[in-house]
């Protein structure tokens, strides 16, 4: 358009300079008029022009003001979304941290249940063990109860012997007419035949440890013995020790099994006022009681 315009000019200009004639004159007027016209028409034109590529210039003015305004927008956008999604991020980082640490904590509790579990349930079998050999304790003691009676059962009759079983304790209770002379230690014949029937059974006995009891009365030692045995302590102490003697050296007793303890008066069973309780606490006990249960479980068969 512009290359138009002043292709115009430069023919108006040299048609200026060329006139001589009138005639020349006028159509050189005419034409000038001409090239006016356009070149109005042209200038027109360019304002058109100018007019429509302002109107596109401010249109991508305004575009491009949108497209930064947008862009911002996005970044902004992106910006936070970044951000966000790193605090999303660290967030769930911190829960499964979180979580981690509460399954290593539940694997923990899980382990030492586990390990309380198998602590109960060999604590369980071991007193399982334990219940099952103190029955089985109990049961062998009953039938050493049982044998005991059988083959006393004259003397128990006549109240000479007692026997009394409390679970998995036997006391035999043997008044010391049944064994002794009045004031002497020594075993007389027959008590030797009532202590060989004990020790058939307590040969056999191999659960238990065997504890033989001396005990007296309150009446202090006569002068005609008290140069062997100057009170009741070593009487009773004396007598505790032959019995014993009898079981190991002729009644095939376990030695490792059985004790001898004096008591002399500390322990009555009856009255001391009265002759009749005196007898009764002039005897020989012989207790059997529990052996440690450590060493009964598995070590003796029913």
């Amino acid at each position: 358009m512009i290359a138009r315009i002043l292709g115009v000019i430069l023919i108006c200009g040299t048609m200026l300079a060329g006139c001589v004639t009138k005639s020349t004159h006028v159509a050189t007027l005419t034409e000038l008029e001409q090239a006016q016209k356009a070149l109005t028409k042209t200038a027109g034109e360019f304002d058109a022009y100018k007019k429509q590529a302002t109107g596109q210039i401010a249109g991508l003015e305004a575009d491009k003001t949108k497209l930064s305004t947008d862009l911002l927008s996005a970044q902004t956008v992106a910006a936070n979304t970044q951000k966000k999604n790193e605090e999303d991020s660290r967030m769930l980082q911190a829960k499964a941290n979180d979580l981690e640490q509460k399954l290593q904590a539940e694997k923990a509790t899980v382990t030492r249940l586990q390990q309380g579990g198998d602590a109960l349930a060999a604590e369980k079998e071991r007193l399982e063990k334990e219940r099952a050999a103190k029955e089985a304790e109990i049961e062998r003691l009953t039938r050493t109860q049982q044998e005991l009676s059988k083959s006393l059962q004259a003397e128990i009759e006549r109240g000479d012997i007692t026997i009394k079983q409390v679970r998995d304790r036997l006391t035999i209770n043997m008044v010391e007419k049944v064994l002794f002379n009045s004031g002497q230690a020594q075993v007389k014949p027959a008590g030797l035949k009532i202590l060989t029937q004990v020790s058939d059974v307590l040969k056999n006995v191999t659960d238990k440890q065997i504890r033989i009891e001396g005990h007296t009365d309150n009446v202090p030692i006569g002068v005609k013995i008290r140069d062997k045995f100057p009170t009741n302590w070593e009487l009773s102490t004396a007598r505790a020790t032959n019995v014993v003697r009898f079981f190991i050296e002729r009644g095939g007793v376990n030695r490792e099994s059985l004790e001898a303890v004096g008591f002399a008066d500390t322990r009555p069973v009856a009255s001391n006022d009265m002759e009749e309780g005196r007898t009764e606490n002039r005897r020989i006990e012989i207790v059997l009681y529990p052996r440690d249960l450590s060493q009964v479980v598995g070590e003796v068969k029913p």
